[in-house]
């Protein structure tokens, strides 16, 4: 513990206090934390619809331009890890609980109770439902994840920057994110990794309960969910001493295999031919409405713009909160591909496979709804056995689907001791184990915290509060990268 730095000691008591605070007076932590949340959204939204609109554009255009072939790395670095294995633990850190968690759940919940502006149960409720889940899931999220990830690792590997987030935007402040604005920017990180991480961790104990109380009618409570994150705990510890090239890697690959399984099986199960033609169509719809969804907030429309500020500002949030820990991670494992192979391997493979699985998953459960199967009544983290339950084996089926959520659980909460780890140790790459213990204490006793304090809703209302301090960071080192590209260049240019 000798070589954590005053990041570490500081985040930890700021975690240690709030997790105390929701702990002791639980009603007033949801009740505070909501009236905050509930202020951010209205007077934020407009906000968080622009600057990830903005870094996505910005992400398209290096993609096309002549810094695409610039690489994240020396010029004779090779990449560490296969295109399999890469995209399997970027797609397991960035997705993975969240996937299973709305795969039925959330294409469902448009179709029946939350469509964005049809009429629930309708056509045009059907097909809203499937194209504005692929816009929370799809490139937008990935942008998000993709940039900070790009910049740390073009920091990182090209110019041979500790792995913080306070070096990526010494281009704009010199030596003064050495000291005491670095350390905060760091805390800020720090702090959004470990509640965004421990919001997933607590939607994949719930669901982890709900799958028990489907299949075996065990309580669906605070304490059954308490023993399920105090077992995940032992066993991503027991990853974690394994290191990074191991306990994840062969983690991630697993997720893949039974994500892989568990799609394929509800491709055939499901109505095949109707899933094809809604993903296909669906693709279509979401390309086509991709620059009016973005910054679509229905100033006029009051009950429409509480819909894009009850989803959409909430996804994006959710997004941000995350991306420290998922950008700093598919850094570290991202050295010797050029900015463009990388963007579009982190923007496009993921997108798409996420549009696979909700559109088998959500039309499955959509088809199963309509034809008498009230799947929709069901609490989101039941309705995955809900779909399940109307297969043969569903039993089987069941089964596998929460170890895959298992998997995911310990996958997640892995790579984030690392990144924790990674940043409390003044930007280690290879942070000592028992740092990593703690943060992963750290980070389970707050899902623990979060859930006892007010279920889903208040995990949900930590993460927009969260995101908040994090996304002027966000912006802050957008513009340090392309200033740092252009001087890059602009050397590049002169005769030697």
């Amino acid at each position: 513990m000798k070589k954590v730095t005053s990041v570490f000691w500081i985040t930890l008591a700021i975690t240690l206090s709030l997790s105390l605070w929701g702990s002791i007076a639980p009603e007033s932590f949801e009740s505070i934390s909501g009236t905050i949340m509930g202020y951010i959204s209205v007077h934020f939204g407009w906000y968080y619809l622009l600057i990830v609109t903005i870094i996505l554009v910005f992400c398209l255009y290096l993609i096309i331009s002549p810094f695409g072939k610039i690489k994240l790395g020396r010029p004779d670095d090779k990449p560490e890890f296969s295109y399999p294995s890469w995209f399997a633990m970027l797609f397991s850190a960035g997705l993975g609980i969240g996937l299973v968690f709305y795969g039925v759940a959330s294409p469902l919940s448009h179709y029946i109770k939350t469509p964005p502006t049809a009429e629930p149960g309708t056509t045009e409720a059907l097909e809203d439902a499937l194209r504005v889940t692929f816009f929370h899931y799809g490139i937008h999220a990935w942008a998000i994840y993709a940039i900070i990830a790009l910049i740390l690792a073009y920091f990182m590997f090209r110019h041979g920057k500790r792995g913080l987030i306070s070096a990526t935007l010494e281009p704009l402040f010199g030596n003064h994110m050495n000291r005491g604005w670095g350390k905060t920017v760091d805390i800020l990180a720090v702090f959004a990794t470990i509640i965004g991480v421990a919001t997933t961790l607590g939607f994949g104990a719930t669901q982890i309960n709900g799958g028990l109380t489907y299949l075996l009618g065990i309580e669906n409570s605070f304490w059954v969910q308490l023993i399920i994150i105090f077992v995940v705990t032992i066993l991503f510890m027991l990853s974690t001493y394994t290191g990074l090239s191991k306990g994840i890697k062969y983690l991630s690959n697993v997720n893949m295999v039974l994500a892989v399984l568990l799609f394929a099986i509800t491709l055939i199960l499901g109505p095949t031919q109707y899933i094809l033609n809604s993903l296909t169509e669906t693709i279509g719809s979401y390309i086509q409405s991709l620059p009016t969804e973005s910054l679509r907030l229905a100033p006029n429309d009051a009950e429409e713009r509480q819909w894009v500020l009850d989803w959409t500002v909430f996804f994006w949030a959710w997004w941000i909160a995350w991306s420290p820990f998922v950008g700093i991670f598919i850094a570290r494992i991202s050295r010797g591909r050029t900015i463009r192979e990388f963007l579009l391997g982190v923007l496009l493979v993921p997108s798409v496979i996420s549009f696979l699985w909700f559109a088998a998953f959500g039309i499955s459960g959509i088809e199963a709804q309509n034809n008498g199967i009230d799947i929709a009544s069901l609490p989101d983290e039941q309705a995955l056995f809900g779909l399940f339950g109307n297969f043969p084996f569903g039993v089987i089926l069941s089964i596998v689907g929460m170890l895959l959520i298992g998997t995911f659980f310990i996958t997640s909460a892995d790579s984030a001791t690392f990144v924790l780890a990674m940043q409390t140790t003044n930007g280690s790459l290879s942070p000592a184990t028992s740092v990593k213990f703690v943060w992963g204490f750290i980070q389970s006793a707050t899902a623990a915290v979060l859930l006892y304090s007010g279920g889903l809703q208040a995990l949900q209302n930590a993460l927009i509060v969260a995101a908040l301090p994090f996304s002027f960071i966000m912006v802050l080192m957008v513009y340090s990268f392309y200033k740092a590209l252009l001087k890059e260049r602009k050397k590049e240019a002169k005769p030697s």
